[in-house]
C-alpha cells in the first residue's frame, strides 16, 4: 500500500515543487508497489514481510524473480523512507550532530562530501548517510538499491540515516539538468528529527 504523506504535496515549496512531489509519490512510487505486489503473488513466503525486511532477504528470492524484486521492492523501500526524511523547519542537533562532527570534522564538511557523492554519481541512484559499526559514512547506490541489501548486492551496507533520490524524476520538472541545485536544496527540507531518531534507534 502506498504510504500516505504526513504533509501536503506543496509543503516543501519552493525547494521541492508540488507537481514533482505529486507525480513522484502517486505515480512513480505507486508503480514500484504495484510491480512488487504482482511479483509476490508467486512468492507467498515473502508476501507479508515488511518491505525493509524483504530487501534484506534478496539472496533467498528465486533467481528468476530477484531483479524485479530488487528494483521494485527497493524502490518501494527507498521512497517510503525518503518521504519520512523530508520536512521543513527542523534543526540538526544533539547526538546526530555530534556524530557528524566526529566522523566528518564538521557539519559543513559532511555536506560537501554528501553533495559531491550525489553530484558525481553517474546515472540514476541514491546517496545515503549510513551508520555502520557506530560510524557514519556517505555512500551511494545505483538504481533502486539500498544499503540494507548488503554489500554483496548493493556494493555497500549500513543503516540509512539520510537518503537523497537522484533519479531525474525526483527533480527534472523544477531543476532540469541542474542536479547540484536540487542537491543543495535538500538541506532546506531534511527532517533532522527523523534522522536523529533513526540514528539513536540503531
Amino acid at each position: 500500500m502506498l504510504p500516505a504523506l504526513s504533509y501536503a504535496y506543496d509543503a516543501l515549496e519552493p525547494y521541492f515543487d508540488k507537481e514533482t512531489m505529486e507525480i513522484h509519490h502517486a505515480k512513480h512510487h505507486q508503480t514500484y508497489i504495484n510491480n512488487t505486489n504482482d511479483t509476490l503473488k508467486s512468492l507467498p513466503v515473502f508476501a507479508n514481510l515488511p518491505v525493509e525486511d524483504l530487501i534484506q532477504k534478496l539472496d533467498q528470492v528465486p533467481l528468476d524473480k530477484k531483479n524485479i524484486v530488487r528494483n521494485n521492492a527497493g524502490g518501494h523501500a527507498n521512497h517510503s523512507f525518503f518521504w519520512k526524511i523530508l520536512k521543513q523547519g527542523t534543526v540538526l542537533q544533539g547526538e546526530l550532530k555530534n556524530a557528524i562532527e566526529r566522523d566528518f570534522g564538521s557539519v559543513d564538511t559532511f555536506k560537501v562530501v554528501f553533495e559531491k557523492a550525489a553530484a558525481t554519481h553517474f546515472g540514476s541512484g541514491w546517496v545515503w548517510l549510513v551508520k555502520k559499526d557506530e560510524i557514519l559514512a556517505v555512500v551511494s547506490t545505483v538504481n533502486q538499491d539500498s544499503p540494507l541489501m548488503g554489500k554483496a548486492i548493493s556494493g555497500t551496507s549500513g543503516y540509512p540515516i539520510l537518503g537523497l533520490d537522484i533519479w531525474e524524476h525526483a527533480y527534472y520538472l523544477k531543476y532540469q539538468n541542474r542536479r547540484l541545485d536540487y542537491i543543495k536544496s535538500f538541506w532546506n527540507v531534511v527532517n533532522w528529527d527523523e534522522a536523529a531518531s533513526r540514528f539513536i534507534y540503531t
